[in-house]
């Protein structure tokens, strides 16, 4: 039986998919949650067989987890969840080094070939979504320039965070905060606070709850 880590931050998606992984397949879920960071903790505790990460999740988005977890824990094999179709982010996602591509709206059986496929070291997407041999090359992306920590900044100055808060969560001086923000302005050739969280946005780095909800804190 082999092992798995699921990060979805809808617990009603998250409940149906455990539902569904009990009761049609030889798979176990056996540590759960819906955020990146967390992710990133479960695998380094249970160093489960397998990973299925959403793609859009508050702290770390499914790409960047599917980063971290391949190079840090390249034996737990990465399945990305989306919703999104997009080329850029099926490339991006194979290119970080996932093993398979499952949309959210595919027949829930896809899931069940998309983990055998990654369990044998095989690619899989979901059908309807272009081979790897058939997809198009991608432009390089300056969002590779940004370090780990960059990207950490990014996405919670995207989140809504002020800097105080984000010196906090991530145990860093103000000061520091304020630089990595200079950096990621350069990197991405943005002007301003505003282009990044644009930018947050426009990638998927966010999740729209996220967003609202912290507006809303905030008015």
């Amino acid at each position: 039986m082999s092992t798995i880590v699921l990060a979805e931050d809808h617990p009603f998606v998250r409940e149906g998919i455990r539902a569904y992984l009990q009761n049609n397949s030889v798979h176990k879920v056996i540590a759960e949650c819906g955020d990146g960071r967390t992710a990133i903790d479960l695998v380094e505790s249970h160093h489960p067989d397998v990973l299925i990460a959403d793609l859009r999740m508050p702290g770390l988005d499914g790409l960047e987890v599917t980063r971290r977890v391949h190079k840090r824990y390249p034996k737990t094999a990465v399945i990305v969840l989306s919703m999104f179709a997009s080329e850029s982010f099926v490339t991006r996602a194979f290119e970080y080094g996932a093993l398979a591509y499952v949309l959210k709206n595919a027949d829930i059986d896809e899931l069940n070939s998309a983990i055998s496929s990654a369990l044998r070291g095989e690619k899989y997407v979901s059908k309807g979504l272009k081979n790897a041999s058939e997809r198009e090359p991608v432009p390089p992306d300056r969002y590779e320039l940004l370090t780990s920590r960059e990207r950490e900044v990014l996405q919670l100055i995207g989140e809504g965070f002020s800097d105080p808060e984000i010196s906090d969560k991530l145990f860093i001086s103000g000061r520091t905060v304020e630089k990595h923000r200079q950096h990621i302005i350069r990197k991405l050739e943005l002007r301003n606070h505003a282009d990044i969280v644009r930018y947050a946005l426009q990638r998927g780095l966010v999740p729209l709850s996220v967003s609202k909800s912290k507006k809303t804190r905030d008015s």
